[in-house]
């Protein structure tokens, strides 16, 4: 008898507790646009970042070569790639050049080490958050200049645009990592 009327008292306690708690708690902040679409760029910045430091230095060059790969990019272009167009997107966000010569969507020539390109893929992501941090309920869906050839387009179609984009770099990436035996940081 003694063990059913403590554990009553401990359980209305403990509901006692809860129910204080709720009580003091604040409703979450709504989040603004900048910060859902700069969560989804960490986000996928978060898994592309690891996944190219992940592959060793010797296999940067690798491209498939058996099967229907001809004239597939190598996984240091795919960074490359990856980083340009994140820097051209990002200045098409913010109405400006892009802050360093790109020599186009595949990047500089002059990027060609593992660490070299590890840092101008972070770089890249650096300014990718800076663009995407302007983005606000006035000037969300205002027409801006493609990037891309002729047009216009918005700030939210290019702030996605670097989520998908990179995902489907990532996921060939992950693809030349586990040819090469290397499981990818997000799969560990």
């Amino acid at each position: 008898m003694k063990t059913t009327k403590g554990l009553l008292a401990f359980l209305l306690l403990l509901v006692g507790s809860g129910c204080a708690l709720a009580q003091d708690a604040k409703p979450a902040e709504p989040r603004s646009i900048a910060q859902v679409l700069e969560r989804s760029v960490a986000g996928v910045e978060s898994e592309f970042v690891p996944a190219a430091e992940a592959m060793p230095e010797d296999k940067y060059s690798f491209a498939p070569t058996s099967g229907e790969f001809k004239g597939v990019r190598t996984f240091a272009q795919q960074a490359r790639h990856v980083a340009a167009v994140n820097y051209l997107v990002g200045a098409a966000i913010l109405e400006e050049k892009p802050p360093i010569e790109l020599g186009g969507e595949n990047g500089p020539d002059s990027v060609k080490s593992k660490a070299e390109s590890v840092k101008f893929l972070k770089e890249s992501f650096a300014y990718a958050h800076k663009a995407v941090g302007t983005i606000n309920d006035g000037n969300l869906l205002k027409p801006i200049k493609s990037p891309f050839g002729e047009g216009t387009t918005t700030r939210l179609g290019m702030a996605t645009l670097i989520v998908g984009h990179c995902f489907d770099h990532y996921g060939q990436m992950v693809e030349y990592l586990r040819m090469n035996s290397i499981i990818p940081p997000a799969s560990r």
